[in-house]
């Protein structure tokens, strides 16, 4: 089973962008999506922004995963 997971994008620079994911940041490739912008949502997967989600889908699957296993994705 492949998961995605919801997070807000901090910085963009070039095809890269550091996002906020698990309390934490990392550096992901957003050249799947190259139009997500800083302050937006995107669903991650392997190191990909896949796709670009609303404020709202982010907050949903979140609270969805957090019910699931117990603990938030959100930091």
């Amino acid at each position: 089973m492949c998961l995605a997971v919801p997070v807000r994008v901090l910085v963009v620079e070039g095809d890269r962008a550091t996002i906020e994911i698990a309390g934490g940041t990392r550096v992901v490739s957003k050249k799947l999506v190259p139009e997500i912008k800083a302050g937006e949502y995107g669903l991650l997967h392997a190191g990909f922004i896949i796709q670009k989600i609303s404020p709202e889908q982010a907050r949903d699957t979140l609270a969805l995963y957090e019910e699931i296993y117990g603990q938030s994705t959100s930091g």
